[in-house]
């Protein structure tokens, strides 16, 4: 799109309506505002560029002009030596002359010093062998350093003169005799001998700087030192020379002050750094064994690495040249190798738990520990372990995590494989002869063992980790019996199932019931100071955590806690289930049809009750007792009321329905009186005279009554009230289209659930 395309595209957008017209002469204001402050802005930066354009080409043109100065200077430089030769006569032959005299001076120099090389060879090697008694002094170690400095010198001349020329020159050097009879050869291989020798004594004496240091043997510290550092300027001196022959080859080879001394690096400092690193990566090699055999000595197997460097920070660094930051030095090479162990320590395939924890609780005291001494945080890179503490952590407390899981999961798969085929000896009785698991006692246990695991990490977020883990898991456990407890009902709930392992189902009812209950039963606390499993687990956990986690975990406590009342009384729940639907199945469908008013009915099934009582009473926990006689009554009256969808049910007015419902009512009370719970089951049964009354009102009463019924009852369904109108002998449509007209102009106000919302 060229420009004149963007202006129209941009007009279109701006003028879009008729009435955009008038907004045309603000627009061209605006436009040459910003238009004037856009010019404004071009010429501020037009003129910093100008200025700053300017002010290069000035640098440019003065420094051609200091170019061409020079240049012009060196040119006369170049023409006065030309005209003094030629002003000089016989410059050549005084020239050759003075080089001959040159020559024959070296030459004596030379024949002098190679006459003497074989003595002053026999002195070094003396010195060498007084040294060697005694190490850890050293007297002559710099008068040494010396003389062999000179002795290496001379052979370095030597070799320098016959360099680059022909192969008869060299030839001359390695076979001309001396007096004693050996060639100048051999004489150079002695020293490179003694040379090795010296070296010896130099790397023996790098190798035990720190005990040097620490006993005392400053002396020889102090020389080591000295000469080292008078390597270090010779080896920057090579450098240096070998830089400018390479860059400046012709021009270094004018200059015979440049090229003359040592022509290789020999590398003394390097040779004490390494000696450094090498002493150091022994020790650690020793530590890494201590480590290996009991991880939680670790800080007891370094103590050599703060020790040295303490050493060095109080008696070597005033011993040593201040350039070389002695301490600095130490600590940047004794980190990288503590760096270096522990990182292949955390990427071993065989890194075992204590090993983990231990390594990354050392890194906080390590950091500690370097700080106490004084070393720079930027000395200490890179991290310690790289900077994953927190991995490890995360895998350390996994690992506590997935045990926990594994035992979770091992029991849940034994508990469900129990209960899906009733395996026998898988139930107990506890001291107090009640049902139990025998899975419930080993979880908490397990529990306990893998909390005082994650207690020994000394770490809080481990602690908290597995605890959450924990919780989950003992959430998870509830889930599945519930789960495990609903599909194993489904089976007897199916027309015509068989009622094998209905007994054993009801006995593991029974028994996870009672787990649950002592999950959270505090009742003896005051007897015997026994506690609940969940309070001993609450308590062992809030003494570990921190207080704000603490507070945190405490709606978790009351959620499982919670939940263990809610699966006990699923449990019981259940039980009631089961008796309707094994034991009941021939009984609920005669309810309120002809064959009820000849049979027992609910004194048939009071009767089995009483049965189920006397055989669980002494095996269910105390508590759950009164709440499955709750189950067992409202399960009664949910069924009662829900008969009345029962094929052939039919009230006729002429029946004795009315006296029938009374005997029923009369003969559970009966029954239930006995029981503290009689009270609640009492207020629950009074729905059955709802009941009774919108089957005996008169046609024009029954929204009346289903008003009262619907207010006391906010939950009850339609669909019931309906079923049970239809139920009268009398029943016709405008009976019912009245109900459901006065339900539509209720207003109905919800409260607590009651048992209508069960009835279907």
């Amino acid at each position: 799109m060229n420009d004149a395309e963007a202006i129209t595209v941009k007009l279109a957008e701006l003028l879009r309506h008729p009435e955009d017209l008038d907004k045309i002469h603000s627009l061209k204001s605006e436009f040459t505002r910003k238009k004037a402050a856009v010019d404004s802005q071009l010429r501020l930066g037009l003129a910093e560029q100008l200025a700053i354009t300017k002010s290069g080409m000035t640098n440019i043109s003065d420094g051609q002009r200091t170019v061409n100065l020079i240049k012009d200077e060196m040119m006369k430089i170049d023409k006065l030596c030309a005209e003094a030769q030629n002003m000089i006569r016989d410059f050549p032959h005084i020239n050759l002359v003075a080089q001959t005299h040159r020559n024959f001076a070296q030459v004596e120099a030379m024949k002098a010093d190679v006459d003497s090389f074989d003595r002053r060879l026999e002195e070094i090697a003396a010195l060498l062998e007084e040294d060697q008694a005694s190490m850890q002094d050293q007297p002559n170690l710099l008068r040494i350093h010396f003389e062999l400095t000179k002795l290496r010198d001379i052979r370095d001349a030597a070799l320098d003169q016959v360099k680059g020329q022909d192969d008869s020159a060299q030839e001359l050097i390695n076979n001309l005799r001396l007096t004693s009879g050996e060639t100048l050869q051999d004489l150079f291989a002695r020293l490179d001998d003694v040379v090795v020798d010296f070296d010896d004594h130099v790397g023996s004496a790098c190798m035990d700087l720190i005990p040097l240091v620490a006993q005392g043997f400053n002396g020889l510290v102090v020389r080591l030192a000295l000469i080292i550092e008078e390597e270090e300027k010779s080896d920057k001196k090579v450098k240096a020379l070998q830089d400018a022959q390479r860059e400046y080859k012709e021009l270094a080879s004018k200059f015979k002050s440049i090229t003359a001394g040592p022509k290789e690096l020999r590398g003394y400092k390097d040779k004490f750094i390494q000696a450094i690193k090498i002493n150091a990566e022994k020790q650690q090699e020793v530590s890494d064994e201590a480590f290996l055999e009991d991880p939680d000595k670790l800080e007891k197997s370094v103590r050599w690495f703060f020790n040295d460097l303490n050493t060095v920070k109080l008696g070597m660094v005033p011993l040593m040249p201040k350039k070389w930051k002695i301490f600095e030095t130490y600590v940047r090479i004794y980190h990288n190798i503590m760096h270096d162990w522990l990182v292949s320590r955390i990427d071993d395939d065989g890194l075992i738990p204590p090993q983990m924890l231990a390594i990354v609780n050392w890194e906080e005291k390590y950091y500690a520990k370097m700080k106490k001494l004084g070393a720079s945080v930027e000395w200490l890179t890179p991290h310690i372990i790289d900077n994953r503490g927190t991995d490890l952590v995360r895998d350390y407390r996994q690992l506590i995590v997935k045990a926990v899981e594994e035992w979770m999961e091992r029991m849940s798969s034994s508990d469900r494989r129990a209960v899906s085929y009733r395996t026998e000896n898988m139930l107990d009785n506890d001291e107090n002869n009640l049902l139990r698991t025998k899975t419930m006692g080993d979880m908490w246990r397990m529990l306990r063992e893998q909390l005082m695991v994650a207690e020994s990490s000394q770490r809080t977020d481990v602690v908290e980790g597995v605890v959450e883990a924990m919780f989950a898991a003992l959430t998870a456990r509830q889930r599945m019996w519930e789960a495990l407890i609903n599909t194993e009902l489904q089976k007897y709930q199916q027309p015509n199932s068989e009622q094998e392992g209905l007994n054993s189902f009801q006995d593991w009812l029974v028994a996870i019931a009672n787990d649950q209950i002592a999950c959270i039963d505090d009742a003896g606390e005051d007897e015997d100071g026994s506690v609940s499993y969940l309070t001993r687990f609450t308590r062992d956990v809030s003494s570990l955590v921190s207080p704000a986690y603490a507070d945190a975990i405490a709606p978790q406590i009351d959620a499982l806690q919670n939940g263990y009342v809610d699966l006990s009384t699923h449990c019981l729940s259940v039980f009631a289930s089961l008796i309707f639907a094994v034991d009941f199945r021939s009984l609920m469908p005669d309810f309120f049809t002809p064959a009820w008013y000849g049979k027992k009915g609910v004194g048939q099934a009071i009767s089995t009750f009483e049965d189920y009582m006397a055989d669980y009473k002494d095996v269910l926990h105390p508590s759950l007792r009164d709440v499955l006689v709750e189950e067992l009554a409202d399960e009664l009256l949910v069924r009662y009321l829900s008969s009345v969808r029962n094929k052939g049910v039919k009230f006729r007015r002429t029946d004795p329905f009315t006296e029938k419902i009374r005997d029923d009512v009369v003969t559970c009370f009966g029954y239930f009186e006995q029981f503290p719970a009689f009270a609640d089951i009492r207020e629950k049964w009074r729905v059955v005279d709802y009941f009774v009354r919108l089957l005996e009102t008169e046609k024009a009463g029954v929204p009346e009554v289903y008003e009262e019924f619907k207010t006391g009852y906010w939950d009850a369904g339609i669909g019931w009230v309906e079923q049970v109108l239809r139920c009268r002998d009398d029943f016709d449509r405008g009976m019912l289209n009245a109900v459901k007209a006065r339900a539509a102009a209720m207003e109905v106000v919800r409260g607590p659930e009651t048992i209508m919302g069960k009835v279907k």
